[in-house]
């Protein structure tokens, strides 16, 4: 974990004996955890306790509720860890993808009395799967050839044109959107800030230029992708927290898992987007 050398400089806790697993193993566990599709805090905990305990000698003695507490407590040491590991991967910084994923807090048949995201999550609608689901939207943004930069999350209400402008922020060149980021007025706002937002009309059927339409979607395409890797490997819609804390120190570490497998794959020549070839 290269990025946790930036923290030297002061103490994570100001109080209190040190961890029986270093920050440095925590990490570890939490990225080679969601790589090997172990979502949960606690089928992490016992497939390293079984059978990784000999590189992490104290997690033999540790009690899986210490484990599940110190990682949510790094939230925002794995925010710093992933921007450092950003830094030392290759990407176009001009060139950039924007979409969102829906992020259902439980199964629609329990909406109305889940107590889950209780005044934080909503009704929204997943137009995949042409139904109405209630919880979040996951808002992304991918920088070419296909590594997470940055991302959000929105109650399912909320358009993915509310969300942009602030997920484009400090960013700079070319963001590529779907239909549903076609707006004069928000192509005016990230005008301004330097981002040149290009996103097909609204409507297929009223495409002027549908030629143009389907170029760029080969384009965007790249971070369906992603977002499958993220369902399939990461399983990020099987949301098991209860909060909205819990549920981005979750999906933080998802992200900083997906981007060192991209980072590695890098190193090793290999198609950055292929992280199953990090097994073979």
């Amino acid at each position: 974990m290269d990025g946790i050398p930036q923290q030297r400089h002061r103490r994570l806790r100001q109080r209190g004996p040190a961890p029986a697993l270093s920050d440095n193993e925590v990490l570890t566990i939490e990225v080679v955890g969601e790589y090997l599709r172990l979502h949960q805090d606690k089928a992490i905990f016992d497939y390293f306790q079984r059978h990784y305990s000999h590189f992490f000698p104290a997690i033999r003695t540790m009690h899986r509720t210490t484990f599940v507490r110190q990682p949510t407590n790094l939230r925002s040491v794995k925010e710093l860890v992933w921007q450092g590991i950003l830094a030392q991967t290759s990407f176009d910084s001009e060139f950039h993808i924007i979409d969102s994923i829906p992020l259902p807090a439980c199964q629609f048949a329990r909406a109305y009395r889940c107590r889950r995201f209780k005044g934080d999550a909503a009704f929204g609608y997943d137009s995949l799967a042409r139904q109405t689901f209630y919880g979040f939207r996951l808002h992304a943004l991918v920088a070419w050839p296909g590594v997470i930069v940055g991302f959000s999350v929105a109650p399912a209400d909320i358009h993915d044109t509310a969300v942009a402008p602030e997920l484009a922020s400090g960013r700079f060149g070319t963001v590529l959107g779907d239909r549903n980021y076609w707006s004069p007025r928000l192509t005016e706002e990230l005008a301004a800030q330097q981002i040149n937002l290009v996103a097909p009309f609204k409507t297929a059927k009223h495409d002027s230029t549908p030629r143009t339409s389907a170029f760029l979607a080969r384009f965007r395409y790249r971070i369906e992708t992603i977002f499958s890797q993220l369902v399939d490997r990461y399983l990020i819609k099987r949301v098991g927290a209860k909060d909205l804390w819990h549920l981005t120190s979750r999906l933080l570490r998802k992200a900083l898992s997906h981007t060192i497998a991209f980072r590695l794959n890098q190193a090793q020549g290999n198609p950055p987007l292929q992280i199953s070839k990090l097994l073979n």
